[in-house]
């Protein structure tokens, strides 16, 4: 992360200009990451303490105080954001990056937020799910006039409840949101005497990861901002497996991941050998007897999800969207299924005509996982990623939760491969078949008609039966 001025002397009274009275002498540094590795962020330096959050293959927004006031500045510009080693896309995002950093404050903190827009059009900032005056609320020709190019605005508010947030554009929005304008904003519980909340717990591992699509043609660059269904690329923080990074814990931690989803369409997420609970909606904090253990949360478009697990399993555990298109990397979705068509005989007659044409699905789609394919320049394979056991043909939204026994609190590294003590991974049967329990048979099936079932009668030769 390095942080540099971006205004100075005649510039800095020309962005204070247009600004009006929330301008001060100078405005904030502009931080900027530009890579796609997960940053831990430090212990807050000034303002309240809070425990911050690990925002994957992301960052968070640093902050100066000014007279008891939080400033941040957000600059919406042109990025270029690493999907995975291999892939990149030219995306909209802020300070670098795509998603752009994440905002942390704490219940009841004044917030000043300068954002610049180098965009080559206009914009504006929504605080979704925020509490705030309607001229804050950021939605351009309703609550303010649109950020025009090249000008700062400044956004300023008291964040009045705790809970996972989301920011993006109310200008443009379809084109500036499929172009990877976005960000989280967490609000961090204001504490009592003893360290604690009647509602929020306190986590020792606290993730945060926004659920984002495009449509990118295989060996281009950037999304088509018109698309509404037909998204190939499936992601994490604009991050693809296996570039996601992983979860970590120690076992016996308490786990909090926040999820929120500006994609088009819903997503159930799912987590491997642990139940959870949801203990935070997009409204704030779930009172505890509401709430009730699950294993995949379904996560709407618009919304934010936040749920919680004792990291009590040893392993390396899955997790992953549940809707199976959403783990693979860019697909063409009018392939047609060849399961079982008998190719012999037909390859040798179309490779006279394509010479790179070879068999593909007749057996299912698992030789993908493996097979080293020609592909476009910049073009993310359908199926990669490789555990120690081989292929996982898996990509798109899908990560791993990685539970051990000692590792260091605070330690976010990954610790590799899980090695399954004896005698607890599946093995090959080695004996005779023989040997094996017998298959219990299926029931016959019965010719007589079940009771309420529909009856047919058929016509009779001829066509007879078919008198009205």
């Amino acid at each position: 992360m390095k942080r540099r001025h971006f205004f100075s002397g005649a510039a800095t009274a020309v962005a204070a200009a247009s600004v009006g009275r929330a301008a001060l002498a100078a405005l904030p540094e502009i931080p900027q990451h530009g890579s796609a590795d997960t940053a831990v962020p430090p212990a807050p330096p000034t303002g309240r303490p809070f425990r911050p959050v690990v925002t994957l293959n992301g960052w968070s927004l640093p902050w100066r105080m000014n007279v008891g006031v939080k400033e941040f500045h957000l600059v919406a510009e042109p990025v270029v954001r690493e999907f995975a080693p291999g892939f990149v896309a030219h995306l909209w995002g802020y300070n670098g990056q795509s998603p752009g950093p994440t905002i942390e404050v704490v219940e009841g903190d004044r917030v000043r937020i300068f954002v610049t827009n180098r965009l080559p059009e206009h914009t504006s900032v929504h605080w979704h799910g925020q509490r705030l005056p309607n001229g804050m609320d950021g939605v351009s020709g309703l609550n303010q006039p649109a950020i025009p190019a090249g000008k700062t605005f400044v956004y300023e508010f008291t964040a009045r409840r705790p809970g996972t947030f989301m920011y993006h554009p109310h200008a443009d929005e379809m084109t500036q949101m499929a172009m990877g304008l976005m960000g989280l904003w967490i609000t961090h519980p204001r504490l009592d005497a003893r360290g604690r909340h009647p509602l929020i717990a306190t986590a020792d591992r606290d993730y945060a990861f926004l659920l984002n699509a495009f449509a990118v043609e295989a060996g281009t660059r950037t999304p088509r901002v018109n698309e509404m269904t037909d998204f190939n690329i499936w992601a994490w923080n604009s991050r693809v497996f296996p570039g996601i990074s992983p979860l970590v814990a120690r076992r016996g931690e308490r786990v909090r991941v926040r999820v929120g989803n500006l994609t088009m369409t819903n997503h159930p997420i799912h987590i491997h050998g642990h139940e959870f609970e949801v203990t935070g909606t997009d409204g704030g904090a779930v009172p505890p007897g509401a709430r009730w253990p699950e294993v995949t949360t379904d996560i709407a478009v618009g919304q934010m999800r936040q749920i919680e697990f004792v990291a009590d399993e040893p392993g390396d555990w899955a997790v992953h969207c549940h809707k199976s298109h959403h783990t693979m990397g860019a697909m063409g979705h009018d392939v047609p299924t060849m399961i079982g068509v008998d190719h012999r005989g037909l390859v040798a007659k179309i490779q006279k005509i394509v010479p790179d044409y070879m068999v593909m699905g007749e057996r299912g789609m698992a030789d993908m996982g493996a097979m080293e394919m020609p592909l476009p320049e910049n073009t993310l394979p359908m199926m990669t990623g490789t555990g120690p056991y081989g292929p996982l043909e898996m990509g798109g939204m899908f990560s791993v939760l990685k539970v051990r026994e000692h590792l260091a609190a605070g330690d976010w590294r990954d610790p590799g491969d899980y090695v399954q003590p004896p005698g607890t991974q599946a093995w090959e049967w080695q004996g005779a078949a023989a040997d094996l329990p017998p298959a219990p048979a299926a029931p016959a099936a019965s010719t007589a008609p079940q009771a309420g079932a529909a009856t047919v009668r058929k016509p009779g030769p001829g066509g007879t039966g078919h008198a009205h």
